[in-house]
């Protein structure tokens, strides 16, 4: 069951980079008290991901900040070192927040994970986006036509704020 406007985030760890390396943070450690913007993509380094969707709300990273939100994070069922490696050739280091999800964890417990095997992905999350303020869904979009980031993009996000 896909997760819904008005669910609590169910309880899961990401890994993130710290200043001394990978460090855990829960889903409640990363909402708790804060307007968030997370946004799912299949897996850093796709085409869509890295040349459309990212880019989006680094560009509108002002604009969202300008809305009230506190922290915009990136999550995809992809390890610690791919996310890093990603935030760094993004130019996202420092600004959004990127959030491994390794074992699909997180997208299986919110229903937005995929099965992309005939793709020879695996199991990855579908392209999303959320606004979540204290640990609510107050807002969440999906359904995105492979290749493309439009309901999940950050002018939908922008929007919905």
């Amino acid at each position: 069951m896909t997760i819904s406007v008005g669910d609590k985030l169910p309880d899961a760890t990401f890994k993130t980079i710290g200043a001394d390396g990978p460090v855990a943070i829960t889903t409640g450690e990363l909402t708790a008290g804060k307007k968030v913007v997370l946004f799912g993509v299949p897996g850093a380094f796709t085409p869509t991901c890295s040349n459309n969707h990212l880019p989006g709300y680094l560009e509108n990273y002002d604009a969202l900040k300008a809305k009230g939100v506190d922290t915009i994070a990136v999550v995809a069922v992809n390890d610690i070192h791919v996310m890093t490696a990603w935030a760094r050739f993004t130019g996202g280091e420092g600004k959004l927040v990127f959030l491994a999800d390794g074992s699909g964890e997180f997208a299986k417990k919110c229903g937005l994970d995929v099965d992309l095997s005939a793709a020879g992905m695996g199991l990855r999350a579908t392209r999303f986006s959320m606004i979540v303020e204290d640990g609510t869904i107050t807002a969440l979009h999906s359904g995105d036509a492979p290749g493309k980031a439009v309901e999940s993009g950050a002018a939908k996000i922008l929007e919905t704020l």
